[in-house]
């Protein structure tokens, strides 16, 4: 530790961000990035903009905003625009766990990282042995709860009526549910703002829309704890999205079709991929993701990562407690998908002389 780095932060382990290597070397299975580049609107939304970025974007972010309230049905009242859902939940960790958080033991690695940067005393509650969230554990909590949802690295989702039952027990305890994944076969949780004064409901643009490179999320909730949100953003990063990143945004979700496709796509190949995996003999979990969560009872899946990068793939490996031999898998383009199989069975097949 520098001299300079504050005694608090100490012991501080930060988030590992997936690999990005570049000079495309690898077949890039790692990140959960979209396979499909985005949405024709953006780039009609882009064209002669590189001008106005002499000019600070607006710092309320009003097209964003009201294009992703009529998306969802909602109020611009109801919704904060973020650089990525990462900000946004930074921020909800800061401001709105007076009482520390609970999160699952195994779920995004960001929760515990937050938690400890933010000082806040936080309760971790175990997965069931077959990875499900059991929302029973959550009752008797007073701490904020965060819930990713569908989990990840698990991809396995919970229904919006169970988290529904779960805030209205408690009115007064903070339920923050964590929908990046939300579009590739979950239900969303967000139509439950309307009702829910103690619900956030996060969601990124950088897996359904193709916008990980413009850093575009948004919260939804009830409009007094948004009013809230905003206070905390505008005492922190108040020009927080980009003049490009609010257009590109604003487009993407106003293109519904090219939206349906491009998840409906990626469903079915992982549906393939999925069927291809089980036959060679993987344990899945039941993935409602843009990623499959795999095992194979042969290889660990340290090895399986390493011999897989070895061959011109990358995915994700975790290496922690109860989940060290899996290796997650982001559901890229069929020829991508295929190239990996490809190289999956020639390891299984030199492991097997």
């Amino acid at each position: 530790m520098g001299k300079f780095l504050s005694p608090r932060l100490k012991g501080l382990k930060p988030y590992t961000p997936g690999e990005q290597p570049q000079g495309g070397k690898y077949i890039k299975l790692n990140t959960n990035e979209s396979p499909f580049p985005p949405s024709p609107y953006v780039f009609k939304a882009l064209e002669g903009q590189a001008e106005t970025l002499r000019l600070y974007p607006d710092p309320e972010n009003r097209l964003l905003n009201e294009a992703i309230a009529e998306n969802f049905g909602l109020s611009p009242e109801n919704i904060i625009a973020g650089n990525g859902s990462d900000e946004l939940l930074a921020l909800i960790f800061q401001a709105f766990c007076p009482k520390g958080a609970a999160f699952a033991d195994i779920t995004y690695g960001f929760y515990k990282v937050w938690a400890e940067f933010y000082g806040i005393d936080y309760k971790i509650v175990t997965l069931k042995d077959d990875f499900t969230l059991c929302l029973e554990d959550y009752r008797d909590l007073d701490e904020t709860i965060v819930i990713a949802n569908p989990n990840a690295p698990t991809g396995l989702a919970v229904s919006p009526e169970k988290i529904a039952a779960l805030a209205a027990e408690k009115p007064d305890r903070l339920i923050v549910v964590d929908e990046a994944y939300v579009d590739f076969g979950a239900e969303s949780c967000i139509r439950l703002v309307k009702e829910l004064k103690n619900l956030i409901v996060v969601q990124t643009f950088s897996k359904s829309r193709s916008l990980a490179g413009g850093r575009a999320a948004f919260a939804a909730g009830d409009a007094e704890l948004i009013r809230d949100f905003n206070t905390v953003k505008f005492s922190f990063h108040p020009y927080n999205l980009d003049r490009l990143t609010q257009l590109a945004a604003a487009a993407a979700i106003k293109d519904r079709v090219y939206f349906e496709t491009c998840t409906s796509k990626i469903i079915k190949t992982r549906e393939r991929v999925s069927g291809e995996l089980k036959t060679l003999g993987f344990f899945l979990t039941d993935s409602m993701t843009n990623f499959i969560f795999a095992r194979h009872e042969k290889i660990p899946g340290a090895e399986f990562y390493r011999l897989l990068k070895e061959k011109g793939v990358l995915v994700r490996y975790f290496g922690t407690e109860r989940i060290e031999d899996f290796i997650r898998i982001t559901v890229g383009s069929d020829d991508e998908m295929d190239a990996f199989l490809k190289a999956l069975k020639d390891i299984l097949k030199e492991a097997a002389k």
